[in-house]
């Protein structure tokens, strides 16, 4: 292995890693706040989840052993199964992101009207629709025998060794990440800059209010005065910050991937092949991101954290003085 290999080697256990933590501190959360669960957007996040962590433990494990002996990991069936789970997951994560980003654009833009339009059947049935997508195409390559190991990838994933059927996996391909990548991130782009469009304007309509007050507070310290600004400037970048996170690190993690992919069906470009894992790593730190991006650093999250670190540490405090008053006096 050179030092690229290495490198790569190193990066994909520490997203294992870090995945699988997040992910499970996520589904902890899901299971001990019963707020959490009656929420409608509970459920796509708990999909998500469920997604990350099926892909963590049995995609990127495998990547990891490819990339290290530089050879396919078990045999012909047993990569076809994983190649199924790997195209499966990763097409129902990135619906899951456009069901959120649909959840969010119904509870800004019709608040008064969500809990009638976003009900848990409604979910339901979006969640149905995610499943079947994604298992339509999964079904579809694994039965055309579109799914095995792919060298530059080190991956087991969507390849075609055969010559005969390249026209028609060229158009599968094409069809598959138009109906994956391109749908999702369009469903994000429309929907959440149709939030954003309602954000600045209550953001607007609070500083008329804010600076109405001011110029009727003509006592006011200065210093009162440069802080009602400071938090308007505030209020206007963080509707911002969040919107280009969530379409941000859709397209960083998965965009690299798809173009080459794409580029990749013209066989007189070349690929270099660090890059192919390169980009393949970016589309496992999505399941890394994704517990922080839509769950973790919520408040909600925050303080389910916060409440279970305090029971256990509470807990381990009752456990030590118990056993304290056990102990016989010398």
């Amino acid at each position: 292995m050179d030092t690229a290999e290495v490198i790569l080697s190193v990066l994909v256990v520490v997203i294992i890693i870090v995945s699988l933590l997040s992910n499970i501190l996520v589904l902890i959360c899901f299971l001990y706040n019963p707020e959490i669960r009656k929420q409608v957007p509970g459920l796509f996040n708990l999909n998500l989840t469920f997604c990350n962590l099926l892909l963590t433990v049995s995609n990127m494990p495998l990547t990891l052993v490819g990339l290290v002996s530089k050879a396919q990991p078990g045999g012909d069936g047993f990569c076809q199964i994983v190649g199924f789970l790997e195209t499966f997951l990763s097409t129902n994560s990135m619906l899951s992101m456009a069901a959120l980003s649909i959840d969010r654009w119904i509870a800004v833009v019709f608040p008064l009207r969500y809990h009638s339009k976003m009900r848990h059947k409604d979910a339901a049935f979006v969640l149905g629709y995610t499943w079947a997508h994604s298992m339509s195409f999964s079904t579809v390559a694994t039965s055309l025998s579109w799914v095995g190991y792919h060298r530059l990838y080190a991956s087991c994933t969507l390849s075609n060794p055969r010559a005969s059927s390249r026209t028609q996996f060229v158009i599968f391909t094409v069809f598959f990440h138009s109906f994956t990548f391109l749908l999702s991130f369009i469903v994000l782009c429309v929907t959440y800059l149709k939030v954003l469009k309602v954000a600045r304007f209550h953001c607007k309509r609070i500083d008329v209010i804010t600076m109405q007050t001011l110029v009727l507070l003509v006592d006011i310290h200065p210093s009162v005065r440069q802080r009602c600004l400071e938090e308007q400037k505030r209020r206007r970048q963080r509707a911002t910050r969040k919107i280009s996170t969530f379409i941000g690190t859709f397209m960083l993690c998965f965009a690299p991937y798809v173009i080459t992919r794409i580029v990749e069906l013209f066989p007189a470009v070349p690929i270099n092949p660090h890059w192919g894992i390169v980009s393949k790593c970016l589309t496992y730190s999505k399941a890394a991101c994704d517990p922080f991006v839509y769950s973790l650093l919520r408040h909600q999250y925050k303080k389910t954290c916060t409440d279970i670190m305090n029971r256990l540490l509470k807990r381990s405090s009752l456990n030590a003085s118990g056993t304290q008053a056990r102990q016989p006096r010398q």
